[in-house]
């Protein structure tokens, strides 16, 4: 196991269009570095993984649990497993890291 990685060595995936993510992982927890392209869409989605994270650039609508939300920079978020959630990227970039609990198996690579 690496103890220390650079991220930008890692190869993004995408997740919805205008929409990446470059993940890393543990036995217990992944963490993904999630880039926002202006007016991008994650779609509405759940997963049974617990998901906290914090906007390190930009803002976004968020919604969880049926209550939207511009989060920005420095803000943070927790979304227990079983909840609706998704977002909409503002008029610029944004990026967040996103933070699972365990770790989602499909998107490990």
């Amino acid at each position: 196991m690496d103890y220390f990685m650079d991220p930008s060595k890692i190869e993004r995936r995408e997740l919805a269009p205008g929409v990446t993510l470059r993940t890393m992982w543990g036995d217990k927890v992944m963490m993904s570095i999630v880039e926002i392209a202006p007016n991008a869409v994650v779609p509405m989605h759940t997963h049974p993984h617990e998901q906290s994270g914090l906007v390190l650039q930009g803002e976004f609508d968020f919604t969880i649990g049926g209550e939207t939300r511009t989060l920005r920079q420095g803000e943070a978020y927790m979304i227990p497993g079983g909840v609706e959630h998704g977002l909409t990227g503002s008029d610029g970039w944004s990026m967040a890291l996103d933070i699972f609990s365990p770790p989602r198996e499909e998107y490990k690579h």
